[in-house]
């Protein structure tokens, strides 16, 4: 088995998501204040029922249209749900929505996550993403690999998929081969791609079904990601326990050594430290060594 491309999950995966601030409230009604006239601010509650709201119904939309995986593009659910903010030039409205999604949860980047994409930008590999994510998570991201002297530029701008920009999300199976296609045109088949994802139903299992190889990061829980759907909803993950020892696969068809046998996709569990260490052994140049740490 070799790996010449590996494609990341956003939210749990590269960005731990935790709960909102303890001020969000107050940090909300502040953040009305921007706003020109006196609308009276709703309170954050109510504004994220009233988007809701516009998001069921676009999904119903697409949804009778034939999308099955349907995505909303945030900035038109926020507008439609509080029409204030059409008064706001669009560079004003995506800094307004950057500051209300970091009332509504907290993230940060994965403090493994670092280590990991910086040595596999040291050998050239392929990076890329597969997200479902509105106009503010590259922000988020590139914020948060900042913290560890990285950016956005370790992931090959045509290997990003962000679910808004097209209108459906994970785990449609369009998400795969869109990339798939991308992949072969730089000479990478398939099967020496590698998705990285928290998600079962979202990363995990479409990955396998396009012929990837698939990592499933031992981490699992709540999330809440303002305007999305599938993996940035609130959504849970399969909880797993992971072996000390490494990684574990779910295909059972492996030699001693560790190898898969046949050709079915390997799925593989475990958290970044083992990830780290498996792609030492598939990664050619991969400058892992036993006594690094990976903290």
């Amino acid at each position: 088995m070799s790996v010449r491309a590996v494609i990341f999950d956003v939210y749990q995966t590269l960005l731990e998501v935790g709960p909102p601030p303890d001020d969000a409230d107050a940090r909300w009604r502040a953040l009305w204040t921007r706003l020109p006239g006196n609308t009276p601010p709703p309170s954050l509650a109510a504004f994220t029922a009233d988007c809701e709201a516009v998001i069921r119904r676009e999904h119903a939309l697409a949804r009778e249209q034939g999308v099955a995986w349907p995505e909303v593009y945030w900035p038109a659910v926020t507008v439609a749900a509080a029409p204030a903010l059409r008064a706001l030039d669009p560079s004003v409205l995506d800094d307004w929505l950057f500051a209300h999604a970091q009332l509504v949860r907290t993230v940060r980047l994965d403090p493994h996550a670092g280590d990991v994409l910086r040595r596999l930008a040291s050998t050239g590999i392929a990076q890329g993403i597969a997200s479902n994510a509105q106009p503010y998570t590259w922000r988020e991201l590139e914020d948060a690999l900042r913290t560890v002297g990285l950016d956005g530029a370790c992931f090959d701008p045509a290997l990003r998929f962000w679910s808004f920009e097209q209108g459906f999300s994970k785990p449609d199976p369009h998400v795969f081969r869109l990339l798939s296609a991308r992949l072969r045109a730089r000479g990478i088949s398939p099967d020496e791609t590698l998705m990285v994802g928290d998600r079962l139903d979202n990363d995990v299992a479409p990955a396998r079904r396009a012929g990837w190889q698939a990592w499933h990061l031992g981490r699992a829980g709540p999330v809440t990601v303002p305007g999305g759907s599938g993996d940035a909803c609130l959504a849970s993950a399969a909880r797993l326990t992971v072996p000390e020892s490494g990684e574990c696969r779910r295909d059972d068809r492996t030699t001693g050594s560790g190898e898969v046998s046949g050709t079915k996709p390997a799925e593989l569990v475990g958290d970044w430290q083992a990830l780290d260490r498996f792609l030492a052994r598939v990664v050619e140049g991969y400058p892992f060594a036993a006594n690094q740490s990976t903290s």
